[in-house]
């Protein structure tokens, strides 16, 4: 989240073009020309030490030659002269280099070296590096090609960021025979610096961007790269293409869930997670790009297709279905219009078949009635060119029924098919921002790309809590058990050892007893109770039932010492070299249920991700499940189960109760807690879960641990690529008239009493902290202040409880921005709660975090007649400008404080009020209204800032 020094790279005012050439055809020439001839405003050095000018233009023969300051270099140089060179540039104040030379950690060990001298010299000097192995970056509005291609795009909304050079020059090319323009174009090659979500902080505060577009290979910094996508998700659609869809690489894995959750299945949890569309084909991403920025979102996936031919209604079905799409059922009051307006022989269901002579007239009645009914989340219009049907008319009529703003709230796509005689008529449908495809299946595709955005975007909004700690179960058990095994110099816990880490975790587990000997399984199987269960206990042996080291339904003496022998016996040939340390002894289970896998592993990229699917044997051969990014609450979880086909049968089928879904999303949400509190484990399989109507169980678990962690010191929560709930900051505080408040981070769950706080506000009020009248605010709004990322904002309520009813009295805020040293401070306080010092110790709570957070400047605009909001902030060290727009803007430099470790306790206010203290002069009447302006803190900053 730190964006400081890209505007050099962007928006640059003098580049130096270090490797310079006059060699036609050469890298170093063409950038030159780019610089020279496509009308670039700024100035141009060029440093070559061979020659006194290139194209007419005067060289120098190093960059501390050339007068003035150098925002940008643009490196040419054969790699290993790259690092010198940088830190001449570092020297010489430059802080923005693209570097197009090749050569660096993809041939190898010493390429890789000269990219660690690169990123050392840019600490240094804090330089931005786009590169190496990259062509560059093109502002098209700029005039601006710092690349070695000569294809200027036109100016366009889209900002389209390339892993792959080659590509990226093709989409160049592409887009200009498309007629396709750009407000950014950008090769980041080997990402030494700058990555993806740099990018997406930077292009989505950009105002002339409306779409980001990415071609990646992977990911890095995946926290900085979610939490960016997830911030810019909601305003600005995030579309990717993703290859290595279908790489070789996986590794022979113990675990179900190492072999089931491949790269790319995380990759896709991982952009859902984020608000991110991911599409399959570079076509699609400008389709996309189109659509999302020009219709109404789908809430749905219930589509009507109105047609004049079967065929292409039949095709557009086949591709609704393949992408999970559903045919709307059409209403009765729809039915009714239909049979009324349509001739008889019409479909009579959906998809509508109009018929092969349909005109404008009966496309219009079709629309129309598909408008109008709630089932409806979405009409594609397919028209194909017959005797006496008319393109045009049809497409104005269409256009028509659009510009009723009743209607303008339901997504609409089309499929003119054909060339010559429907060009016009897609003309005009394009002109008017209705998308037409030239296929159905083209049509399908992108409204499916559409749902899943709207869908995603969605997920946003649910942002899962920390377990309190009053709660959480014990930790200390836990990590012995882990601390057993890794002295031991083992990574596989014991099944015995799984087992009771997860009963000290309050999971529903069978009793499980490890035996050595067959006395001991006796001995074991009297305390458990007859039926028991007998399985290997092995570190070596993974499936059990493969290697027949399960034995079921045991119920006397004789069958346990038979089966202990012969599991023993088995599991020895099964495999010679395993170290066998008896078996485990278990209570049959008379339980019938569904049998599900939760399982868990940390990946290198996205860290700790869950596995959710259909269990028992069974969960490699069908493999259905899906995946999730802990943390995780029981909204996202209800998500990840509908994703699966197992899930419908766990809602029940013919005489079999529907599973206690309620039971197996606290399961799951505890399971997501247990692998954000332990970064200790690798991998963990619990399979399988047995559920039913009542209750659920734990019948076997596996778990391997990293051996590196158990001993570190690890900083809380690191392992996350999603910022928890931060249950640090929550803190008792009493207000002076006595009452307690809890002052916590706000939460998604708020939602309702944000509201409620916002209509008990005065219009004074409101004023303040609005800049206007504002009668309600809509959900979207109110999820905006409710739903942060902690990583990047950080809101604390004042939260008073008041027997059976909560509600919050007002709210501070530290908003930060994308060059993670600057936030913006807002703050409210219901009118009856302020005199209460509440306003000055929310500041001043919120200004302590955000020291925390590293944030180094803190301003808050406000309107000049808020003399409380004035007060208070000058209060606080803020220095007070007078904007040219009417407002004052207030700064706090956190740099000149002491540097904080940790965010001090919340301490209630002294009985005598500090203004009784300082200003024993002052009149009743001033020491009254002091008082207010001191400690009332009601609105002032943006509405994007509460």
């Amino acid at each position: 989240m730190v964006t400081t020094n890209l505007d050099k790279i962007f928006n640059p005012k003098t580049v130096a073009i270090i490797g310079a050439s006059d060699k036609e055809g050469s890298v170093g020439n063409a950038i030159v020309k780019n610089f020279t001839e496509l009308g670039y405003k700024g100035k141009v050095y060029l440093v070559n030490p061979r020659t006194p000018e290139i194209l007419g233009i005067k060289t120098y023969q190093k960059i501390e030659q050339i007068p003035g300051t150098i925002d940008l270099a643009m490196i040419a140089t054969p790699a290993k002269t790259v690092p010198a060179i940088m830190e001449e540039c570092g020297q010489a104040g430059v802080k923005g280099a693209i570097i197009v030379s090749a050569g660096f950690k993809e041939i190898g060990s010493e390429g890789k070296a000269l990219e660690d001298k690169i990123l050392q010299i840019k600490n240094k000097y804090a330089m931005r590096v786009i590169g190496p192995n990259c062509i560059g970056i093109i502002r098209p509005r700029n005039n601006l090609n710092a690349t070695f291609t000569n294809k200027m795009p036109k100016p366009g909304k889209i900002a389209f960021i390339s892993q792959s050079g080659a590509l990226g020059s093709a989409i160049l090319d592409w887009a200009n025979h498309e007629n396709i323009g750009f407000s950014n174009f950008v090769s980041i090659g080997s990402m030494l610096d700058v990555d993806f979500g740099d990018l997406i902080d930077y292009f989505g505060t950009d105002p002339q961007t409306k779409s980001i577009l990415m071609y990646a290979e992977g990911i890095t910094q995946a926290r900085k790269f979610m939490s960016a996508a997830k911030h810019f998700a909601r305003t600005k659609p995030i579309i990717v293409v993703k290859s290595g869809k279908y790489t070789e690489s996986a590794k022979a894995v113990a675990s179900h869930t190492g072999s089931l959750s491949g790269e790319d299945a995380i990759y896709n949890a991982a952009f859902k997670r984020a608000g991110i569309v991911r599409v399959e084909e570079i076509e699609d991403l400008f389709n996309a790009a189109e659509v999302l920025g020009t219709q109404p979102l789908p809430h749905g996936p219930n589509l009507a297709i109105i047609t004049n031919a079967g065929g292409p209604g039949v095709m557009a079905t086949d591709a609704l279905i393949a992408k999970g799409g559903k045919l709307a059922k059409l209403n009765k009051k729809t039915m009714d219009e239909l049979n009324n307006a349509l001739p008889h022989f019409w479909s009579r269901g959906n998809p509508i078949d109009v018929l092969g002579d349909a005109g404008a007239e009966q496309y219009r009645t079709a629309v129309e009635a598909c408008l109008n009914d709630e089932n409806i989340n979405g009409i594609l219009i397919i028209f194909t060119q017959q005797a006496v049907s008319k393109a045009i008319e049809v497409a104005n009529t269409i256009v028509n029924l659009i510009k009723n703003k009743t209607y303008q709230n339901k997504t609409i796509i089309t499929s003119f098919m054909g060339y010559g005689a429907v060009q016009e008529a897609n003309s005009i449908l394009n002109a008017n921002n209705i998308p037409t495809y030239s296929t159905p299946e083209n049509a399908i595709k992108t409204y499916m790309y559409m749902y899943q955005y709207e869908r995603n975007v969605q997920l946003i909004y649910e942002t899962p809590e920390e377990r309190p700690i009053d709660t959480a179960p014990p930790k200390r058990p836990i990590m012995a058990i882990l601390r057993n095994a890794a002295k031991e110099n083992r990574e596989l816990l014991t099944e015995d050892e799984a087992k009771k880490l997860l009963d000290y975790y309050n999971f529903p587990v069978v009793k499980t007893e490890a035996a050595t000997t067959p006395e001991e399984a006796v001995a074991f199987a009297h305390q458990i109770g007859y039926p028991v269960v007998l399985k290997i206990l092995s570190p070596q042996i993974t499936h059990k039932t493969d290697a027949g080291g399960v034995m079921l339904y045991l119920d006397s003496d004789i069958d346990v010492k038979q089966a202990f022998n012969i599991i023993i016996h088995r599991a020895k040939k099964y495999n010679p070299k395993a170290e066998i340390l008896g078996v485990t002894v278990q209570p049959m289970i008379s339980m019938k249920g569904y049998e599900i896998i939760l399982g868990g592993k940390t990946d290198p990229i996205f860290g700790p991700i869950i596995l959710f699917g259909m269990g028992g044997v069974g969960v490699e051969l069908f493999k259905d499940y899906s995946i999730g990014l802990p943390p995780l609450n029981s909204t996202l979880i209800r998500r990840m189960m509908e994703e699966t086909k197992v899930y419908q049968l766990l809602k029940g089928y013919r005489n079999v109760q529907p599973a206690n879904l309620k039971l197996l999303e606290e399961t799951m949400v505890l399971f997501s807690q247990l692998l954000v509190d332990f970064p200790q484990i690798k991998e963990i399989d619990v399979n399988p879960l047995l559920i039913n109507e009542k209750e659920a169980c734990i019948l076997d678990a596996r778990i391997t641990i990293d051996k590196s962690k158990v001993f570190k010191k690890l900083e809380p929560h690191e392992h996350l690529v999603i910022s928890p709930y931060p249950k640090k900051y929550e803190n008792p505080w009493t207000l002076r008239n006595g009452q307690e408040v809890l002052l916590r981070p706000i939460k998604p769950e708020d939602e309702p009493m944000w509201l409620e706080m916002f209509q008990s506000f005065s219009e004074e009020s409101i004023r303040y902290r609005f800049f206007q009248i504002l009668k309600d605010t809509p959900h979207e709004v109110r999820v905006r202040y409710c739903n942060i990322d902690y990583d990047r904002e950080i809101a604390i309520v004042a939260e008073l409880s008041e027997e059976d009813h909560k509600r919050i009295l007002g709210v501070g805020r530290v908003s930060i921005e994308p060059d993670g040293k600057t936030g913006e401070l807002a703050f409210i306080i219901g009118d009856q709660w302020q005199g209460q010092g509440l306003g000055t110790k929310v500041v001043d709570f919120v200004l302590e975090i955000a020291k925390e957070m590293h944030v180094e400047t803190v301003y808050a605009i406000m309107l000049p007649d808020n003399r409380r909001a004035l007060n208070l902030t000058k209060k606080m060290g803020f220095k007070l400008d007078y904007l040219s727009d009417g407002t004052v803007k207030g700064t706090l430099d956190l740099r000149d404080e002491m540097p904080s470790e940790k965010c001090p306790e919340p301490k209630s206010p002294e009985p005598t009020l500090e203004a009784d203290k300082k200003d024993k002069a002052t009149s009743e009447k001033e020491k009254t209204e002091k008082i207010k302006l001191e400690n009332d803190a009601p609105p002032e900053a943006e509405v994007t800032s509460l």
